[in-house]
């Protein structure tokens, strides 16, 4: 009986590999909704900067990324700790320049409170359009 315990505890750190191997395959639900919008859409070459007129909207995808919008062009950034992306904060850029570029930062605030939250460091904007449709 005594040696039940560490039979147990081996058991369950020989399953753990294959749990998370399990897991790590599975795409998370920021993955899937990011993978959703930009469904039919095809990546362009990165961007270091956005102008004020390419950022109409911003949609925040949790610990994922930061989609704007221009037009019919989603710009897309993966910022460094993309884990503390939360779509109920609020994010506040913190620009060098009147453009947005890689290497500001965006710190996430609490909706309610407005307290700081973690800050974020921009990464390039990789642009997604739908690609022309061909005439027949």
């Amino acid at each position: 009986m005594k040696h039940a315990l560490p039979l147990a505890i081996a058991a369950t750190l020989l399953a753990a590999p294959a749990i998370a191997d399990e897991t790590a395959d599975k795409p998370s639900a920021g993955e899937l909704e990011l993978a959703e919008l930009l469904a039919g859409r095809v990546a362009g070459e990165p961007v270091r900067c956005l102008r004020a007129g390419q950022r109409d909207g911003l949609r925040v995808i949790d610990s994922t990324a930061l989609v704007f919008r221009d037009g019919r062009t989603l710009y897309v950034n993966r910022p460094r700790n993309a884990q503390f992306l939360d779509e109920w904060d609020v994010p506040v850029f913190r620009q060098f320049t009147s453009s947005l570029c890689e290497l500001d930062q965006v710190e996430m605030r609490d909706r309610t409170s407005l307290m700081g939250g973690p800050v974020l460091v921009l990464d390039e904007f990789v642009p997604y359009t739908k690609p022309a449709k061909e005439e027949a």
